[in-house]
């Protein structure tokens, strides 16, 4: 945490954010995530942000150190140690920057090419440092031959390379699709910011309510984080949403529960996608507001409410008989989505969609009709589908 982030400025490029965590925080998630036991950060002052790093490291069980040269690193590494080193702004994904380091002590390296120009530092005329190494604790106490104020990063790089320890390439999918990245200034934290949330929503647009929300996600994702809401207020205001439909169904006004059911789906699926991209970067747990198995499950709850509160066809007809065709319907769609391909499953999962189709039906007074042909219209669809796909067989 030695460069700023721009000139002039005195804040350090590793408390520059992405996604509403800083660099620094990051980097901390994915040495977490690697096992080590101890921490040690190059800082010129011990200030709240490092404070806070702090605590999170505690937490997850790990000792943390400030230090302000090579020097200080040698007297905190043993020749027993494994050393990881992670370059100051370098955001990488942990699923690949784990997978890569799991096989054997490396320096990583990237193509000289096209890793220079982005400010990462050339090892030869083919390659430059990756920005991250697994290094034998031993090297270190080569940092005490150093001037104190050589940088321990860029002076490791040298002294693996001197000691023979084996270069590995990192992938060009992963440095082309933007998981490996060098971050010097606020432009490009924002430029990977961008490109980090189309990589959480991406493959997510199977059908309308999962494009919108991803859509959704991508726009205002990255300023909810920024904010400190994140996926629980987007969950909170689901519930909310799910308590106001099931009002409307007491109230016997089925259309608007319709509508407010298909706002609190595509709320919640937007808090999912956020939280998601929170967990898989920095290794947070996942809420029970962001989960979408038991919020799905209570709002299909409410939604079979809210049918059995559209007026019947038959005069004093009792409450069982009229829950049948939308429990038939939930257990339908239930179903198609478990045993169909995820390009089908998708737009049966997809309640957004269905509220709003209901609702449509609601307003042009057809809802009474609607739900017993739609459980029809859906067992012929499974049968063709799940033909085309072998899944039927006949006895």
């Amino acid at each position: 945490m030695m460069e700023p982030a721009s000139a002039g400025f005195d804040v350090p490029r590793a408390y520059l954010r992405l996604g509403g965590a800083t660099l620094a925080h990051h980097q901390l998630a994915l040495a977490l995530a690697a096992g080590c036991e101890r921490i040690a950060c190059l800082a010129k002052a011990f200030d709240p942000e490092l404070a806070a790093l702090q605590r999170e490291a505690e937490r997850a069980g790990a000792r943390f150190h400030m230090i302000s040269g090579g020097r200080a690193l040698s007297g905190l590494v043993t020749a027993s140690d494994e050393l990881l080193v992670l370059g100051e702004g370098v955001i990488v994904s942990p699923v690949d920057a784990l997978e890569l380091i799991a096989q054997a002590p490396a320096v990583l390296v990237l193509p000289a090419e096209a890793a220079v120009p982005q400010g990462f530092e050339r090892i030869d005329i083919n390659h430059a440092g990756a920005g991250l190494m697994l290094l034998p604790g031993r090297l270190v106490e080569r940092l005490n031959d150093l001037p104190p104020d050589a940088d321990p990063a860029s002076a490791l790089l040298r002294i693996a390379l001197q000691a023979g320890i084996s270069q590995r390439m990192v992938p060009q999918s992963v440095s082309n699709d933007g998981r490996w990245l060098l971050v010097q200034d606020e432009a490009q934290a924002q430029a990977a910011e961008d490109r980090w949330m189309d990589r959480q929503t991406s493959g997510l647009g199977h059908s309308l309510g999962m494009g919108l929300a991803a859509w959704l996600s991508r726009r205002f994702g990255a300023a909810m984080l920024h904010a400190g809401s994140g996926g629980s207020a987007t969950g909170i205001a689901g519930l909310t949403l799910l308590a106001m439909a099931a009002g409307s169904a007491w109230l016997e006004v089925p259309t608007l529960g319709l509508a407010l059911l298909g706002a609190a789906w595509l709320v919640q699926r937007v808090g999912t996608i956020i939280t998601g991209a929170q967990a898989d970067s920095l290794g947070l747990g996942r809420g029970m507001l962001s989960r979408p198995e038991p919020f799905g499950a209570l709002l299909d709850i409410v939604l079979v409410g809210v049918l059995i509160a559209v007026p019947s066809l038959v005069p004093g007809e009792p409450t069982w008989l009229r829950a049948f065709a939308p429990l038939v319907l939930i257990g339908l769609l239930r179903l198609l989505s478990q045993v169909l391909a995820e390009r089908f499953s998708a737009w049966f999962e997809d309640r957004l969609l269905l509220a709003l189709a209901l609702a449509a039906l609601g307003l042009a007074g057809l809802l009474p009709y609607a739900v017993p042909g739609l459980s029809i219209v859906l067992i012929v669809a499974g049968i063709i589908l799940s033909r085309r796909r072998g899944e039927l067989t006949s006895v």
